[in-house]
């Protein structure tokens, strides 16, 4: 079985848990895979989906892989910042809120409820911007349901750690993991 199938049997089996009474923080999961897996968790994201769907859940994914391009393609001196990327310094903070504000436009477009799911994909590609934490405290309160956050690093003693980059931090967010199952 790849690490990628015992992921998705340990969120099968985390996601039949009732969740309803939960504040936001502890409604967020955090499946956690290896980054040289990344490849094969987008290819089996249906999979995720279909679980969800089997216990009675709606499924929404919001995708942040293009969301820095279209962000930078609407800043009126992007080609200063592509040749000068030190200027994106000065900026860079309205990036989380392009994020939210197209999160926020998004769920509202979805009708999405208490009983859904909400999985956050593509995190690897605002590495270096923005962090996952703060991306997620952001995000959180407007998911009636659950936040899936698909994260490509790792997690160890209560920390995460994004594509192994950075020092680790440590967030409340039920982490599942590829190493065994649950």
């Amino acid at each position: 079985m790849s690490k990628i199938d015992v992921l998705l049997k340990n969120y099968e089996k985390t996601i039949s848990i009732p969740w309803r009474d939960l504040a936001a923080a502890q409604r967020v999961i955090f499946a956690v895979y290896q980054e040289s897996d990344e490849r094969r968790l987008k290819a089996k994201i249906t999979e995720f989906e279909l679980a969800t769907r089997n216990l009675n859940h709606g499924w929404v994914e919001f995708n942040l892989t293009d969301t820095f391009s279209e962000w930078m393609h609407s800043q009126r001196y992007a080609k200063s910042y592509y040749k000068n990327p030190k200027l994106l310094s000065n900026i860079i903070h309205k990036y989380s809120d392009y994020i939210e504000e197209k999160f926020r436009r998004f769920i509202d477009s979805e009708n999405i409820t208490d009983e859904d799911v909400v999985a956050l994909s593509g995190v690897g590609s605002i590495f270096g911007f923005i962090k996952v934490r703060d991306l997620v405290d952001r995000l959180s309160p407007m998911v009636k349901g659950r936040l899936l956050v698909f994260f490509p690093g790792s997690y160890e003693n209560n920390n995460y750690r994004l594509l192994d980059g950075y020092d680790g931090w440590n967030y409340h967010a039920l982490p599942i993991t590829c190493n065994k199952i649950i």
